[in-house]
């Protein structure tokens, strides 16, 4: 198992008790316990666990890998997610889109479309983004029109946060369709991400979106994150993989929400 893998498996587990012994995640992901001792030493030194005497505990409630490691997991099923998202949008388009590796594939698919890339005196598409990262991959591979948030960079996402002008301008445009990635996403609770600060823009976009669409693999449904991005009320539509739950994507369905699976 490689290393990063490892590690998203090993903050799953402390997201969903809290904290875990050496012995038992060992035997969880099939490794020695030198390994994982290994593995929680250079998780804590990125300060996002915290070792304790025979294993390691969650640091805090905002647990987030960072973008860089995410890459490994679900790879197929975002790009599926991603390409089926990218065909809801239109020219004309006014597009909100937040961080994440999904939503990095949605961009990655929106430029595959001639009909959306255009010309520099004449966008055929306007993406509204708080991720450096996916603003640059639209940008030079294209000539939409792209508008970037205000705020502090967070290196986890590469997503802007906070108060430093991201709801200003986002008080001040309206969106045809925001696509989101979310960390989580529950039939009661709504959509969610482990950062305030992201979701706050996050909300703020689909405050000011006509249409919501949540992207978001099958290990995020049914689970639970920090802060809410928006209610399920405001989700017109889900967008996930054919290995979804069969009983969560019913949930939603349940719920009158659509779901495309990807």
């Amino acid at each position: 198992m490689e290393q990063y893998v490892r590690w998203n498996a090993l903050l799953d587990l402390l997201a969903e008790t809290g904290k875990i012994s050496v012995e038992l995640a060992a035997e969880r992901l099939g490794v020695s316990q030198a390994t994982i001792r290994r593995d929680f030493d250079q998780l804590e030194q990125q300060q996002m666990i915290t070792r304790t005497r025979g294993g390691a505990v969650m640091n805090g409630v905002s647990y987030d890998l960072p973008l860089r490691y995410k890459t490994v997991k679900y790879v197929e099923e975002k790009r599926r997610i991603g390409a089926l998202a990218a065909a809801l949008v239109e020219p004309g388009m006014a597009v909100g889109l937040n961080g994440g590796t999904t939503a990095t594939e949605v961009a990655r698919a929106l430029i595959q479309r001639p009909d959306l890339v255009g010309k520099t005196d004449d966008p055929q598409l306007t993406v509204v983004t708080n991720a450096l990262n996916i603003a640059n991959e639209l940008l030079v591979r294209s000539s939409m029109k792209i508008v970037v948030t205000g705020g502090v960079v967070r290196p986890q996402s590469f997503e802007l946060v906070g108060p430093l002008g991201g709801g200003a301008l986002l008080h001040e445009v309206t969106l045809d369709i925001a696509l989101l990635g979310a960390n989580a996403i529950d039939v009661h609770l709504g959509a969610a991400a482990h950062h305030e600060g992201e979701a706050s823009v996050n909300s703020l976009m689909a405050a000011r979106a006509r249409r919501v669409v949540i992207i978001a693999d099958g290990s995020k449904l049914g689970r639970h994150a920090f802060a809410r991005i928006c209610s399920l009320e405001q989700v017109t539509t889900l967008i996930t993989d054919t290995g979804a739950d069969r009983a969560a994507v019913e949930g939603f369905e349940s719920a009158g929400i659509e779901v495309m699976l990807a």
